[in-house]
């Protein structure tokens, strides 16, 4: 049987860009299965929402925002750590980069290798990544809640940490006013997750419970579509859960690596074998649900080998 092309290094396919207002003020941008990302005017500023893999790449995503506001970026603010949502950040020229306490240390922790290892997943995402001019360093980081005023009449921004998830460190953009939220990579509306630096049981448990808890309608999650209405963001953030609860069970049950990676897709594939970048995860996912059962507290980081060392094991 012929070798699957490794992780998507063979997705060279362009993928159609779609900015949508969700609000006054409140945009997002979703590219089939690319990472999305967000943005929100304040009185006389904005906060973008995630920075994509390269400045390139988002330069592109500012452009289509610059058709509806011309403020300046004052806060840009990173879910999380990993290289294709923050290595685009040096486009924004924002006053302040903001992300969780623990985010910062993990990209001291692991940014580099990260880069490498993601960059080999997937290159079509870098786009010139010759002007990345280097790690993405937060300016202001918060444990828990850091609370941006918009001024005006437009509310405020709550920046918040939910709980332990898809990594240690993943924030969430909440409108209260708006009941809108950029959930990041924390919650998927049709499409596949990664889980390779995740905390599997924390995440399908209290933190989607917390997310879940603000009561949104409607909901930018880290790829695939905006959910729109109660009902759908139930849905996604269910969605979620279901793909966790699974692999917890698979996994769980499996006497070794290849088989708990076997089950595993067998029970995933029905439903969301077809959605975005699920061939590629599912090794990366498995293999982390797996040393997190056996006692690995906290994720083994990745390397450009040890990815080529995991999908040479459990996709050939």
């Amino acid at each position: 049987m012929a070798t699957k092309p490794f992780a998507s290094s063979a997705d060279r396919g362009v993928k159609e860009q779609t900015l949508e207002v969700l609000a006054d003020g409140v945009y997002a941008l979703t590219a089939e299965g690319d990472p999305n990302l967000g943005a929100i005017e304040g009185d006389d500023f904005l906060v973008c929402f995630e920075a994509l893999a390269t400045p390139v790449a988002a330069r592109r995503w500012l452009a289509k925002l610059r058709e509806h506001t011309d403020k300046p970026v004052r806060y840009l603010v990173l879910s999380h750590y990993h290289a294709v949502r923050v290595l685009g950040a040096s486009a924004f020229d924002a006053e302040i980069i903001v992300s969780s306490a623990q985010t910062k240390a993990l990209i001291a922790e692991r940014g580099q290798q990260d880069w490498e290892s993601e960059y080999g997943r997937m290159p079509r995402l870098f786009e010139e990544p010759e002007s990345i001019p280097g790690l993405t360093w937060p300016t202001v980081t918060f444990r828990d809640t850091l609370t941006i005023e918009l001024g005006g009449d437009r509310g405020e921004l709550e920046l918040r940490f939910h709980g332990r998830g898809h990594t240690e460190g993943d924030i969430v953009a909440w409108l209260p006013r708006q009941r809108i939220v950029f959930a990041g990579d924390l919650v998927e509306s049709q499409a596949a997750l990664y889980t390779g630096d995740a905390f599997h049981f924390d995440w399908a448990a209290g933190t989607l419970d917390s997310v879940k808890a603000l009561g949104a309608e409607q909901l930018i999650g880290g790829r695939g579509a905006i959910a729109r209405g109660r009902d759908a963001v139930d849905a996604a953030i269910e969605q979620t859960r279901d793909f966790l609860l699974t692999m917890q069970r698979t996994v769980g049950d499996a006497q070794t690596l290849t088989e708990a990676f076997a089950a595993t897709h067998a029970a995933l594939a029905p439903k969301y074998g077809t959605w975005p970048i699920f061939e590629h995860c599912l090794p990366f996912d498995v293999q982390r649900l797996w040393d997190e059962i056996h006692g690995i507290e906290r994720p083994v980081i990745w390397t450009a080998d040890r990815d080529r060392q995991v999908w040479d094991e459990l996709q050939s």
